[in-house]
């Protein structure tokens, strides 16, 4: 039995699937065709050892560390989500105030029910995540109104030329609630951008769909970074030779990620490829990772494998359904506390200390 409260963030995906209507907990838990690469980024976690130091003075612990010039309290971002009003009617502002609140970074998707001027005031430390679209007069006009916004990074994801297919959403003809908007682009709309004004959000969305170009190559992500003073985040990344790509463009810090299993499914876990990307780009830019972290060890793992810091998903949208701010502020400070305690356990005063030795992969 689930207590009233809590204590781990399994507890809290139980409580939240039992909140949320089948339609919105399929659309925020499914993964793409069989769910392969969704379950294998929580599994590979399991596929690695840690080897604890000893007798290290491990009485204060020091969790705080930057990235992109940003304090944070922890080497935590919540990761891009859309459709966040779905587990709360506060979405994306909800979990911009917890964030600011826990002094961790968060990325804010370019399909927020909330617009970006709305979240930037509750976080001014907010990125801001888009797609390059066909239609290039639309990835601009999103660029500068991010930036004017005050936007501090362009995350740019780069796996999806297509969305995937995620059956779980087909079978339930997946729309969104009536009167949920796609607010940033609501916001060009009314700007007389030419986006075509469909019946209900869920046309918006559609015409999202059609947006995506599958041909993207790197020179567009070189015309993107050009656009704004901002630094440029490349989210997608799986492989090495495309890490190195990235840091020749321009990129400031990339993200391994499959985008939670959502993509191509058979792809690898993202825990499995961090160590070799770290060793292909080495301190030419900052090395992020998300996918499958539920516990303060996986974050552990990932920063000794290299990754400078991870980034948090569904769990928060888990926090949101439960409790709203007060739940995705509690997620993150479950997370931060084992951490902390991950660290002492492992002779870890602070971040520094977390390096490859701490942990091998099982033959």
């Amino acid at each position: 039995m689930i207590p009233s409260t809590p204590i781990n963030l399994f507890e809290y995906e139980t409580l939240a699937q039992n909140r949320l209507s089948q339609m919105a907990w399929d659309y925020y838990a499914s993964g793409a065709w069989d769910e392969v690469t969704l379950n294998d980024n929580r599994a590979a976690f399991n596929r690695y050892r840690l080897h604890p130091r000893m007798l290290v003075d491990v009485s204060q612990r020091d969790l705080s560390t930057t990235i992109l010039g940003q304090s944070l309290s922890a080497p935590v971002l919540i990761a891009p989500m859309a459709f966040q009003c779905l587990a709360d009617p506060a979405g994306e502002v909800a979990t911009a105030k917890a964030t600011a609140h826990s002094g961790i970074g968060m990325v804010l998707s370019t399909l927020s029910t909330k617009s970006m001027s709305e979240v930037a005031i509750a976080n001014p430390q907010t990125w801001f995540q888009l797609y390059i679209h066909r239609d290039r007069n639309l990835t601009r006009a999103l660029v500068e109104y991010a930036y004017k916004c005050g936007a501090k990074a362009l995350c740019v994801t780069v796996d999806a030329p297509f969305l995937g297919r995620r059956e779980r959403d087909t079978r339930n003809q997946f729309v969104l609630p009536q009167g949920m908007e796609l607010a940033n682009l609501c916001n060009l709309q009314a700007k007389d951008l030419d986006i075509p004004h469909r019946q209900g959000e869920s046309g918006l969305f559609a015409y999202f769909a059609e947006q995506l170009d599958p041909g993207v190559t790197w020179t567009d992500l070189a015309w993107l970074r050009s656009l704004v003073p901002l630094p440029l985040v490349v989210k997608g990344i799986l492989r090495p030779d495309d890490a190195i790509r990235a840091v020749e463009v321009g990129a400031e810090a990339i993200i391994i990620s499959n985008h939670g299993g959502r993509q191509l499914d058979g792809a690898i876990a993202t825990i499995d490829v961090v160590s070799q990307i770290v060793a292909a780009v080495g301190d030419r830019t900052e090395v992020l990772m998300d996918g499958g972290i539920r516990r303060g060890t996986d974050i552990l793992k990932a920063l000794a494998l290299g990754a400078k810091a991870v980034l948090i998903g569904r769990p928060v949208l888990w926090g949101l359904a439960v409790a709203g701010e007060t739940g995705v502020q509690h997620v993150i400070e479950i997370l931060r506390d084992e951490l902390s305690l991950a660290m002492a356990l492992s002779g870890c005063a602070k971040l520094q200390d977390i390096d490859s030795s701490l942990v091998s992969r099982k033959s």
